[in-house]
């Protein structure tokens, strides 16, 4: 008994792989937007916040042309901190978006996410605490050098509590057009300590 050769299940198997469609991204919820007119406070949730292509939250004492135009900060990394006993929300670490449903700090740097119809890109994961907060003060440890992320706006618009946060695409690890003297932007938080 000779095999024979079916020329149609070479096609048929190119057709079941062009079917196969990529894992899904990660997608989660704006829980809160928030603003501080000057650096180094806690933010105020507000109903809506103006994300501005290339400058950040509008009236926000962070934003501006660098590449810490927005932070970000996930609900759950929050919970950590009210599992030790403190009281605090949304706003209190200063970011400017509360996420929940994407563990945003451990996504890649150049990662760009969707928050409702604004693009931004990852930049920045964690950040030097120069002068330990109030929270840290506390209760001995922030979560915010670690787990907040920092963006740059790509393409602005209305943000407010409710919206999607859809990751895009993943990053490489780089961004493209950050650096200053002490590498901020390739910086991964343990860099920090």
């Amino acid at each position: 008994m000779s095999a024979s050769f079916d020329g149609n299940a070479v096609g048929d198997r190119a057709a079941a792989s062009d079917s196969v469609s990529p894992p899904e991204l990660p997608r989660g919820t704006v829980v809160s937007v928030n603003v501080a007119a000057a650096k180094g406070m806690r933010k105020k949730p507000r109903a809506e916040i103006l994300l501005v292509a290339g400058h950040g939250v509008e009236g926000d004492g962070h934003a501006g042309p660098w590449h810490r135009q927005v932070s970000l900060l996930a609900r759950e990394s929050i919970a950590t901190m009210r599992a030790k006993g403190l009281d605090v929300g949304p706003g209190d670490f200063a970011e400017n978006v509360t996420t929940e449903g994407v563990a945003v700090a451990e996504l890649p740097l150049g990662t760009r996410l969707r928050l409702a119809g604004c693009l931004v890109e990852l930049t920045q994961i964690g950040k030097v605490c120069h002068d330990h907060c109030a929270i840290y003060r506390a209760a001995g440890d922030c979560v915010m050098p670690r787990e907040g992320i920092f963006v740059r706006v790509l393409e602005g618009g209305p943000l407010r509590a409710g919206d999607e946060v859809v990751v895009e695409s993943l990053g490489d690890g780089s961004v493209e057009g950050v650096a200053d003297a002490s590498g901020a932007g390739a910086r991964r938080p343990e860099a920090d300590e």
